[in-house]
C-alpha cells in the first residue's frame, strides 16, 4: 500500500507547474495538501481546482520567517503535518565573471536557506506530534555541475545533496526520512517561457536533439509528481539520504 491517505504535506511552489502536479498527485492518492505560491489569486484558484483536500497559503521564500509561517498554517490547516516537499526554487541565468553578492544571495536564499527552514520547522511539527515524517526535497542535475549560465543555481542544488544526506543522516532514529530527486529537464510553462526568451520557436520542446532528449521528449510535470509520491509515502521506507537522479539519461558517465 502507498499509505498517502488521510497524510497532510506542505509542497512549496505549488500553484503551478512541477509543485502543481505533485500537489494534484498527492490529491488523487487520498492525502491533504497545502498548496503555496507567492501569488494569491493563483494559490486560491488552484486550492479551488483541487476541492476540499488543499487549502492555500500564500509567502516568499526569500523571507526567512516564511518557512515557519508555511508549516505553522499546514497544522493549522489540518491539524498536522505528515511530509513536506521542498519544491519551490529559482533559476535566473549568470554570466560567469558578472555575479554580484545580492544575485548569489537571492538565489541561495530561496534554493537553499529556504529548504533547510523548511526541514527544520516541519522536523519540530515532527518532534511534537512524536510521529515519524518524510521530507522529499527537488534538487537538478545541474547539481553535479550545470551550464556555465546556471553557476549559481548549480551551486545552490549542490549544497542540497549536502543537507539531505547530513539530515538523514542525523534523524534516521526518529524515523523521520529525507530524500531528494535530482530532476532533469522537465516541460512547464515557465521553462516554455524561459526558452523562448532564449530564442526557441514555440513547439521547440517537439524537435529536440536526442542527446538531450533520448526518448524524443524531455518529461512532464505528472512524471515527477509520480516519483514525490513515491518517496513521501511508506511504500519506499526506510530509505533515507538517497538522492535520486530522475532523468532519462545516466548523469554520471554519460556518452
Amino acid at each position: 500500500m502507498r499509505g498517502l491517505s488521510g497524510k497532510a504535506f506542505l509542497v512549496t511552489g505549488s500553484s503551478n507547474g512541477i509543485g502543481h502536479a505533485m500537489a494534484q498527485r498527492l490529491i488523487e492518492e487520498g492525502a491533504k495538501v497545502l498548496v503555496h505560491g507567492r501569488n494569491r489569486d493563483e494559490v486560491e484558484a488552484v486550492s479551488r481546482e483541487l476541492g476540499d483536500a488543499a487549502q492555500g497559503t500564500t509567502g516568499d521564500l526569500a523571507d526567512p520567517t516564511t518557512p515557519q509561517a508555511l508549516v505553522d498554517a499546514t497544522v493549522g490547516a489540518f491539524g498536522r503535518i505528515d511530509g513536506l516537499v521542498n519544491n519551490a526554487g529559482i533559476y535566473p541565468r549568470g554570466i560567469i565573471g558578472e555575479t554580484t553578492a545580492d544575485f548569489f544571495d537571492h538565489v541561495f536564499a530561496v534554493n537553499t536557506r529556504a529548504p533547510l527552514l523548511c526541514a527544520e520547522a516541519a522536523i519540530r511539527a515532527f518532534r511534537r506530534q512524536k510521529s515519524s515524517g518524510s521530507i522529499v526535497t527537488v534538487g537538478s542535475i545541474n547539481a553535479w555541475c550545470g551550464l556555465s549560465n546556471l553557476t549559481v543555481y548549480s551551486m545552490s542544488k549542490g549544497a542540497l545533496m549536502t543537507m539531505t544526506r547530513n539530515l538523514a543522516d542525523a534523524l534516521g532514529p526518529e524515523r523521520i526520512r529525507v530524500n531528494q530527486l535530482n530532476v532533469g529537464w522537465t516541460f512547464t510553462e515557465n521553462e516554455d517561457a524561459t526558452q523562448q526568451r532564449e530564442g526557441r520557436k514555440p513547439g521547440w520542446q517537439n524537435s529536440l536533439p536526442l542527446r538531450h532528449a533520448p526518448t524524443g521528449r524531455i518529461m512532464q510535470p505528472t512524471e515527477i509528481a509520480a516519483h514525490t509520491a513515491f518517496w513521501l509515502a511508506d511504500e519506499s521506507a526506510p530509505v533515507s539520504g538517497q538522492v535520486y537522479e530522475v532523468e532519462q539519461f545516466p548523469v554520471i558517465g554519460r556518452g
